[in-house]
């Protein structure tokens, strides 16, 4: 394969459009949240990953498990966790059967602003898909992303 190659064009030129659709998406999102909630995108992602944990076997995320769902490396993950945890919504605390290991859980102001924010995100979201679904280079990864059923926790897991 050369760089002229048309399969090498097609190819990079579908992840332009993949990599603008996300742009797109996450810009609106981050006004819509930062306006409204006072929260970043990942601010918010965060929030929802933490709270879909539970209690029992498996039930709480590692830090990489954490950092994977949210699409950060561990070190601006943890920094992040900081943020917040200095804002009350989450706090950390030593796993019970290795003391290495550190948990994060939302805290019920974290919880409350993660309800507050959750309309604005998903309406962020839908004005978005429908202003790029106009857009005939995007539609088709409109159309794609709007028939996925991915269920939320294996978001991240692989």
């Amino acid at each position: 394969m050369t760089a002229t190659d048309p399969a090498l064009t097609a190819l990079s030129q579908g992840w332009c459009a993949l990599s603008l659709l996300h742009g797109k998406i996450e810009a609106r999102i981050e006004r819509a949240l930062q306006s409204g909630h006072g929260l970043s995108v990942r601010e918010y992602s965060l929030l929802d990953v933490l709270s879909r944990q539970h209690n029992g076997p498996g039930g709480h995320l590692q830090m990489k498990q954490v950092a994977d769902a949210v699409v950060l490396s561990q070190s601006a993950t943890t920094r992040l966790v900081t943020r917040l945890e200095d804002r009350g919504l989450l706090t950390r605390y030593l796993c019970d059967t290795d003391r290495r290991g550190i948990y994060t859980d939302v805290t019920e102001a974290g919880l409350t602003l993660l309800a507050e924010a959750r309309p604005t995100n998903d309406t962020a979201l839908r004005a978005a898909l429908d202003e790029a679904a106009r857009n005939p280079e995007l539609a088709p990864l409109v159309r794609t992303v709007e028939a996925l059923k991915v269920p939320a926790q294996a978001v991240g897991s692989a």
